[in-house]
């Protein structure tokens, strides 16, 4: 079961985990960044993306991450 407990996560740590992780499955999200609008919430921003991109990326979340 999903946890909602807040954790205290450094946002630009936090991107640079995403951004290896989705390069490791050849996703790049060119928008992909630390939200700096309100810093105290530690929003990363997702940005937009290509419907392939969206895609690809529902394909290396079933898969696990594997190829």
């Amino acid at each position: 079961m999903p946890t909602t407990e807040l954790r205290d996560v450094d946002p630009h740590a936090a991107v640079e985990s995403l951004r290896a992780a989705l390069t490791e499955v050849g996703i790049v999200f060119p928008s992909l960044g630390v939200d700096f609008a309100n810093p105290d919430l530690k929003l990363v921003e997702l940005g937009r993306v290509r419907a392939d991109v969206a895609e690809r990326l529902a394909e290396a979340i079933r898969r696990g991450g594997r190829e």
